[in-house]
């Protein structure tokens, strides 16, 4: 078994999202007991909170459901559990390597690296953002959630 931590901010947007749409692919692919999914947040001002309403509503319209999710803070633990943790933006990357031990370090990455046509290195937080922000969050999220089921794949 497998298992990736997507991490942001808040755990209401970004990292909810990039939860769902990936068990989602998981679930297609037929691997759904083979690689756990999970999310959290850097920050712990939303935790026991559903996703944000924006999210919820953006994903649905394509599909993926995030109502059951609720934010956490990402624990110490989650650097033993999860083999992989992905950040969203390089913010949050430098928040998971100062509270990462140092043996787990190299289990931490930006999430857009799996991806294969964005060009961008980080997920844009939409939550303060206007217009169209967490459909473009979903283009992201969707591009390198394909990216990441491949590299699984051929481990």
């Amino acid at each position: 078994m497998t298992s990736v931590l997507f991490v942001c901010l808040g755990n209401i947007c970004r990292s909810p999202t990039a939860e769902g749409v990936f068990r989602e692919f998981v679930r297609a692919e037929g691997l759904i007991d083979e690689i756990a999914i999970d999310s959290a947040g850097t920050g712990a001002w939303h935790v026991g909170e559903p996703p944000d309403q924006r999210a919820q509503a953006a994903a649905a319209s394509r599909g993926y459901d995030l109502s059951a999710q609720r934010a956490r803070q990402v624990t110490k633990a989650d650097f033993e559990r999860h083999d992989l943790i992905l950040a969203m933006d390089r913010a949050n990357l430098d928040d998971l390597h100062a509270i990462c031990p140092t043996p787990r370090q190299d289990r931490i990455h930006l999430f857009l690296t799996f991806a294969q046509n964005a060009d961008v290195e980080e997920v844009p937080d939409p939550y303060y953002g206007a217009g169209d922000g967490f459909q473009h969050v979903l283009d992201l999220v969707e591009d390198a959630s394909r990216g990441l089921l491949a590299h699984l794949r051929a481990r």
